[in-house]
């Protein structure tokens, strides 16, 4: 069973930087998809950005330029560093991992979730 474990939350001032990281175990597959994605209260789950094994990326619309998604050299972690941060980004955010779904428009698609971390950004 694959397991993501998420870390690096906070509470930040706008303007201020976050790195998020998931820490996955046994993710065996030779070839997979690893996202984050984020929910604010009352608002539906959206992608914010994916990355293939290979190292291929996508962004959200509203988060590119501002924020880079890359993995650690073992493959087995992914960050995401958050930059110029704004309450609008204030959000549980989650890392998502499968082996063949990697669209940021399906997270009903991806098989491995991780609990959660929370981001705060106040004005």
């Amino acid at each position: 069973q694959v397991q993501l474990m998420e870390s690096g939350g906070g509470s930040v001032q706008a303007g201020g930087s976050l790195r998020l990281s998931c820490e996955a175990s046994r993710l065996y597959y030779s070839a997979y998809y690893m996202a984050w994605f984020r929910q604010a209260p009352g608002k539906e789950r959206e992608g914010v950005a994916n990355i293939h094994s290979s190292g291929s990326t996508t962004y959200a619309d509203s988060v590119k330029g501002r924020f880079t998604i890359s993995q650690g050299n073992a493959g087995n972690t992914v960050y995401l560093q958050m930059n110029s941060l704004q309450p609008e980004d204030t959000a549980m955010y989650y890392c998502a991992a499968d082996r063949w779904v990697g669209s940021l428009d399906n997270p009903t698609g991806f098989r491995h979730w991780g609990q959660g971390t929370q981001v705060t950004v106040s004005s």
